[in-house]
């Protein structure tokens, strides 16, 4: 049986870096608050109450004309296409925003648990 791999998703800077260096237990990840820092996808392994799985961090999915959205973009859905599960990650500070459902909707599409 092959390792599960789990996708981190969102929108940029919603703590997406954080969340996968938290669970990879080590600082893999650039942590920044400004958007756009992660830009290619970002594997480790990962261990969790005993099941070891994949993890991909991933940039921030945008439908913005900043440089880079296009390919940033593209790299998240290579993750969540390779991905069994997605982790959905939302700014509990924000709110869920417009942004936040468009990427629900690629989500919805992947027809994989979210």
């Amino acid at each position: 049986m092959s390792m599960p791999t789990i996708a981190i998703v969102g929108r940029p800077n919603t703590g997406k870096s954080t969340i996968f260096n938290r669970i990879a237990g080590d600082r893999i990840s650039i942590v920044e608050d400004t958007p756009g820092v992660t830009r290619d996808r970002i594997y480790a392994h990962a261990e969790w109450l005993g099941t070891t799985f994949s993890l991909i961090d991933t940039g921030g999915i945008d439908m913005g004309d900043e440089p880079f959205i296009k390919q940033i973009t593209q790299q998240a859905e290579v993750a969540i296409d390779e991905a069994d599960v997605i982790v959905f990650v939302v700014s509990v500070k924000e709110g869920i925003t417009d942004a936040d459902d468009k990427v629900a909707q690629i989500l919805y599409r992947a027809n994989k648990p979210v």
